[in-house]
């Protein structure tokens, strides 16, 4: 890192008003989002957290969230709140007799995102824990450049994190440099999770019973069907979620699409892009078209888990 990329420049607190909260209720909450998303939530801890999708039918990501329960008949999921809307309508659905009852949260809570020193000391390491401190929860989230992360959550009116002002900006640089997207607008339905590597990442667990699109997921790790994964990109251009990548070696054919986008601290943006397994390793990459903005390949922060 350079003087102007040090951790300290990161020590800090974001606000994040570009998530929303759904809200499950009742005392099958848990064993009804079980049955839905990626993740095992009948056996969540209130100490931990989850990193969670919301599939198709076709195995394709329509959301995706960090879970973590307020009360053994409360779980909260924090979303890209302009998924929010189609992603409850959608969830409750599926609801019927379940004793469950999903509401926008958004209201009743307050997000902030917190780096560096504004992290809880007493947070647990390893990502997706939880922490109490009073009113307020704190998740460990996955670090961005060696910058530690956490996601605060609290009711309306309670006692905002003491911390330096940082930016939106600066939060989505992190959270590219973490190698974890979460899917936007541009970009639901059109990932299978291990495309974004959430399996990797504690996203997706395999043990656990159906959910829609389960087949399509287990099918993808455990026949070596996958053919893409997420990479860390470098331009000089602007880069934007759900942009084409193409490969200098074919003009006519994306080889993969930007997820996720920001502008980097020291110039230019970073990104991470869901590519061909191929396409990193000869030739070049573009934005936008194979003549387009030349975009060079970076290093994810974590290792990824073999294919099956």
């Amino acid at each position: 890192m350079t003087e102007t990329t040090a951790p300290q420049a990161f020590d800090g607190v974001c606000p994040l008003p570009h998530l929303g909260v759904i809200a499950a209720r009742g005392e099958e909450a848990a064993k009804f989002l079980h049955g839905q998303l990626t993740q095992d939530f009948s056996l969540l801890g209130l100490s931990e957290a989850r990193l969670a999708g919301f599939c198709s039918a076709k195995g394709r990501l329509l959301a995706s969230f960090v879970g973590c329960k307020r009360s053994h008949d409360e779980v909260l999921l924090v979303l890209e709140r302009e998924l929010l809307p189609a992603t409850l309508k959608r969830l409750q659905m599926f609801v019927l007799r379940a004793k469950a009852k999903l509401s926008d949260a958004s209201g009743e809570f307050e997000l902030r995102g917190l780096c560096g020193a504004a992290v809880p000391a007493d947070l647990p390491a390893p990502p997706w824990q939880q922490l109490r401190q009073g009113d307020a929860q704190v998740v460990r989230l996955y670090p961005g450049a060696g910058v530690a992360r956490a996601l605060w959550l609290a009711p309306v009116g309670s006692a905002a994190p003491a911390g330096a002002a940082l930016s939106t900006d600066t939060w989505r640089w992190l959270e590219v440099q973490s190698g974890i997207a979460p899917v936007l607008a541009a970009t639901t339905d059109a990932f299978v999770p291990q495309m974004l590597n959430y399996e990797s990442v504690g996203g997706v667990n395999f043990k656990k019973g159906c959910y829609p699109g389960q087949e399509v997921v287990a099918r993808s790790q455990f026949r070596g069907t996958l053919k893409r994964r997420a990479f860390v990109l470098h331009s000089a251009e602007p880069l934007a979620a759900g942009q084409e990548v193409f490969h200098s070696a074919d003009a006519e054919q994306a080889c993969g699409t930007v997820a996720l986008a920001a502008p980097a601290p020291t110039g230019g943006w970073d990104a991470l892009a869901s590519l061909t397994l191929a396409s990193p390793h000869s030739g070049s990459l573009h934005a936008g078209a194979a003549s387009g903005p030349e975009l060079r390949l970076g290093t994810l922060p974590y290792a990824l888990l073999d294919d099956i």
